[in-house]
């Protein structure tokens, strides 16, 4: 039988993936139909966030650490285009920022409860 895993690192798993999931939908929403640059090609920008998703499904340590540094990618740009763009694009901008940093406190506290863990289990 799996050992039993605390609430906390199964809440804070949820709201790393839901909030990933919900962050590859809004660039590619962004990028391709809410308000488009260029050519499009901004949506590449999902790439990184689609290739760690399976790793946080896993609940993989190594995923969820540098999923936490890779976050703050998205709040720079997000950061950028809030003060740079108008209209659409800046709540889109603005909306992303939020987004990645959910994702950054999930896998924060998810990551310290799981070596908490670590460290008390025999």
């Amino acid at each position: 039988m799996p050992p039993v895993l605390p609430a906390t690192i199964l809440r804070t798993r949820g709201a790393a993936v839901a909030g990933t999931l919900v962050l590859v939908a809004l660039c590619l929403a962004w990028e391709l139909w809410l308000a488009p640059t260029g050519q499009r090609t901004l949506a590449v920008k999902v790439v990184p966030l689609v290739i760690a998703l399976p790793g946080l499904f896993r609940m993989r340590l190594y995923t969820y650490r540098w999923m936490s540094l890779l976050v703050w990618l998205y709040v720079a740009e997000g950061l950028v285009r809030a003060t740079s763009d108008r209209g659409a694009s800046a709540w889109l901008a603005t909306l992303e920022v939020a987004l990645s940093l959910l994702v950054f406190a999930a896998c924060g506290v998810h990551i310290r409860a799981r070596l908490r863990r670590a460290a008390v289990s025999p």
